[in-house]
C-alpha cells in the first residue's frame, strides 16, 4: 500500500460506562460511510486484562516485531527510529508519575498532570541515576515524562503498557515475576529518595503533584528482523488523552473532529483509486477495514450498507 493510506486509530473504543454512553449518542457519517465501502477483515480478539493494548498489537505486526502480549520491545524501538544503534541490549521505557494512594490501593495518574518540565525531571534523574545503575541499568533522559533505560533485567520482562494503567489502580499491572524483583525494590527505595527531593519540595509549594514512582513499559531488545514503519501507515492520537482521563465529552469532540477531518481524506483517496484501510483499536479487540477485497458488488452496495458507528466500535 504504498501510495494508499491506512489509519489506524487508537482509543477508538472503551468498555468503560461513561464510553459506552458516549457512543451511543455519537453522530459519525463520515465514518460509517467510509467503512460502508471497505471491506472489513476479521476482529482481532484479546482482552482488556492484556498487558499490551490491541492498538500496540497492531503496531508491533507492522513493525515486524514480537507481538507476545507484554514484550514487544518498544523502547528498543523507540532508540532504533531515533537513528541509534540499539545494539543487542534490553531496553525499557522509564515513565516518572504520581501515584495516588488511597484506602486499601494505589493508583496511577496521567504524568501530563505533572505538568513536570525538562529541567525538573533531570533533576530527578540525576538523583535517582546511581540506583538504577547499582542494579546494573542504565538511565538517560529523552523527554520530560519519558525516560530510556537498559540492562539485562529487561531481558524477556513481561511489562504493562502505560495506556493500561493511566487512571486505574496499579496491582494488577505490576510485574510480577521473579525477574521483576530488583524493579520493585527500585520503586520501594525511590518512593523514599523522592518524599524529600528539592524538586518535590518546590513543587509542593507551586500546588503541583509530586513525582513519587516511575513506571516501567516497553521493554525488550530489538530483533533482526524489525523493520521501518510503512509509508502508508499513519497513527491518529485525537482520541488518547481524553480516554486516559475518562473524559468522555471531550472524547466524543474529538471523534467528531477525527470524523470531519480524517475520513473525507481517505474518501478522497478512495475515489482517486488508491488502496485505503482503517484499523479501529479499542480496549479489547481490532479491527481493519480496508479497500483489498471490496470488488464493484461491494461498492455499488455500499449505500445500503452503512452501519451505526455505535454498533461498529462498540464491540471492541
Amino acid at each position: 500500500m504504498s501510495d494508499g493510506v491506512h489509519l489506524l486509530i487508537p482509543f477508538a473504543s472503551s468498555m468503560d460506562e461513561g464510553c459506552v454512553q458516549a457512543l451511543r449518542a455519537l453522530d459519525l457519517p463520515q465514518l460509517e460511510k467510509l467503512l460502508a465501502r471497505l471491506s472489513p477483515g476479521e476482529p482481532e480478539t484479546g482482552s482488556e486484562l492484556s498487558l499490551s493494548m490491541p492498538c500496540e498489537t497492531v503496531l508491533a505486526r507492522e513493525f515486524g516485531l514480537p507481538v507476545e502480549d507484554g514484550h514487544i520491545p518498544w523502547a528498543a524501538w523507540q532508540v532504533h527510529e531515533t537513528g541509534r544503534d540499539a545494539g543487542s541490549h534490553a531496553w525499557a521505557f522509564i515513565t516518572p508519575c504520581h501515584w495516588r494512594v488511597g484506602t486499601g490501593h494505589v493508583a496511577m495518574d496521567h504524568p501530563h498532570n505533572l505538568q513536570l518540565d525538562a529541567q525538573d525531571s533531570k533533576s530527578l534523574l540525576a538523583a535517582m541515576r546511581p540506583y538504577f545503575e547499582a542494579d546494573g541499568i542504565a538511565l538517560e533522559y529523552h523527554a520530560p515524562t519519558l525516560w530510556l533505560a537498559h540492562g539485562e533485567v529487561f531481558r524477556g520482562l513481561p511489562t504493562a503498557s502505560l495506556d493500561r494503567v493511566v487512571g486505574r489502580t496499579i496491582d494488577d499491572w505490576m510485574p510480577r515475576t521473579p525477574q521483576a524483583g530488583p524493579l520493585r525494590r527500585l520503586q520501594q527505595e525511590m518512593q523514599m529518595l523522592l518524599y524529600t527531593h528539592r524538586v518535590n519540595e518546590e513543587r509542593g509549594r507551586g500546588g503541583l503533584q509530586p513525582v513519587n514512582s516511575f513506571w516501567i513499559s516497553g521493554a525488550g531488545a530489538l530483533p533482526a528482523a524489525a523493520a521501518t514503519a510503512p509509508p502508508s501507515l499513519q497513527i491518529v492520537n485525537y482520541l488518547r488523552d481524553a480516554a486516559l482521563l475518562g473524559d468522555w465529552p471531550a472524547w466524543a469532540a474529538a471523534w467528531k473532529q477525527l470524523d470531519a477531518k480524517e475520513c473525507p481524506r481517505l474518501l478522497q483517496a478512495l475515489g482517486e483509486g488508491r488502496p485505503v484501510a482503517v484499523t479501529l483499536c479499542g480496549d479489547r479487540s481490532a479491527r481493519t477495514w480496508s479497500s483489498a477485497g471490496a470488488g464493484w458488488l461491494h461498492r455499488l452496495s455500499a449505500p445500503f450498507a452503512r452501519k451505526q458507528a455505535a454498533m461498529l466500535l462498540e464491540p471492541l
